[in-house]
């Protein structure tokens, strides 16, 4: 079983993983920190999140991506290739604005970068599900879950570590050019060869993957579907929103998150992550949804002792072990969740229309942390940090509970009309 994680399709995911991944930490860690160290209130960084309205609203761009191709590199290679030379470019960019001088101009550089990010994950996601076979789905998102959260590492971490010593342009420089290993990724590989065939127009491309999978089992299977894809990741979502700016209210430096926060939830997330890809190959999907989701939802209250014990007035040893203790568990929880949630949502994809179809399903899961999170802000302000996490275990149940319906433990299938088989190659 261990042997299925050293292939050439594993490899691959590790680098669509990272690739995919560093453009929203950026968003999600390295901003914020970069905005409240300029002095930014916590009103605005929390509706910073709006700017991420692309990752939520890619559905309504990702046709074109089915139905168009970039000349020479073929209909995924080279989607990808273009945004990811757009990426490194505007991330280098953003680095040399003034928050304080220019902050309009910081709004439309990180609505690029996550404009880009979100159009550089419809090709993403839909090469990978060319790429795996259906048995393969539970491993291979559980490996680019994991890429994905290892280079939340560089923004996270790295960056945040040379901004105690360098001015913010370099910070931002040197974290554009992480960039360079996915674009090396997307013209080493092939592009993969799929059943079924491309949409013929664009309207093709707009309208009928639609009609697909609300016609694959009726409108009220497939509003279960997409009310649990919604809210399954809400509460997890919700918490971390404002995880870099808590960190610091808690009295931790730049260089304490940098150094123990991010690090220390990288091995859990990574082992949980793989634990999970593996255990799926026995557990199937449904039943990794189950137990992971648990521990993602009981993950959420080790924020809240956090918050009960801090703010710290002086960080030694135990505050620092307090700190790598809950972020460990939490990513340990992010791990198996997202892994068997990502596998979900490519399961439930038809090979006719793959970026369409992940396309949307990743954008409903976006929504929370896109708009929701947009009132972290005032709902830390109004109900205190401990109320806060209390508020995201609760809103992390309807989502277990529609479990019931859309991934039942006993039921081992595929959604209906899902494919079996892939002649995806590398």
């Amino acid at each position: 079983m261990v042997s299925a994680l050293f292939t050439r399709r594993m490899l691959i995911c590790v680098f669509t993983g990272f690739s995919s991944g560093l453009p929203l930490y950026l968003l999600l860690n390295l901003l914020p920190a970069w905005l409240r160290t300029e002095g930014i209130n916590l009103k605005v960084i929390g509706a910073f999140a709006l700017i991420q309205f692309p990752y939520t609203w890619k559905f309504l761009w990702s046709p074109f991506l089915d139905r168009y191709v970039v000349p020479m590199f073929g209909r995924r290679r080279g989607w990808m290739l273009v945004t990811q030379l757009a990426l490194m470019a505007t991330i280098a960019w953003m680095g040399t604005l003034s928050p304080r001088d220019e902050l309009s101009w910081v709004i439309y550089a990180a609505t690029a970068v996550a404009f880009l990010s979100a159009t550089q994950d419809i090709a993403i996601d839909a090469y990978r599900r060319e790429l795996l076979s259906n048995a393969e789905l539970g491993l291979g998102n559980a490996v680019h879950v994991n890429a994905y959260r290892i280079a939340g590492l560089v923004p996270g971490s790295l960056s945040l570590i040379m901004a105690d010593h360098f001015a913010w342009p370099v910070v931002f420089a040197v974290t554009a050019l992480f960039m360079i290993p996915g674009m090396a990724m997307t013209l080493l590989v092939a592009e993969p060869v799929i059943t079924g065939t491309r949409p013929k127009t664009l309207r093709d491309a707009v309208v009928e993957p639609f009609h697909e999978f609300i016609g694959r089992a009726g409108v009220r299977s497939a509003l279960l579907v997409l009310g649990f894809i919604f809210l399954y990741k809400l509460g997890d979502s919700m918490c971390t929103a404002l995880a870099t700016p808590f960190y610091l209210d808690m009295g931790f430096s730049k260089s304490d998150i940098g150094l123990i926060a991010k690090n220390a939830g990288l091995w859990p997330s990574v082992i949980g992550g793989l634990l999970g890809g593996l255990w799926m190959l026995k557990l199937g999907i449904n039943r990794g949804l189950w137990l992971f989701g648990v521990v993602q939802v009981v993950s959420i209250l080790g924020f809240a002792w956090l918050s009960r014990i801090g703010p710290f007035l002086q960080i030694g040893a135990p505050e620092r072990a307090a700190l790598a203790l809950v972020i460990g568990f939490e990513a340990l929880g992010v791990g198996l969740g997202a892994a068997a949630f990502v596998a979900y949502i490519a399961r439930a994809t038809h090979p006719a229309y793959t970026a369409t179809q992940f396309a949307l399903f990743t954008s409903l899961a976006a929504v929370p942390r896109t708009f929701l999170n947009a009132t972290t802000g005032w709902l830390v302000e109004q109900l205190g940090w401990f109320g806060f996490f209390m508020l995201c275990v609760l809103l992390a149940l309807p989502g277990m509970l529609l479990l019931f319906k859309v991934a039942p433990w006993s039921e081992m299938n595929p959604l209906p009309g899902a494919r079996t088989t892939n002649a995806g190659r590398p």
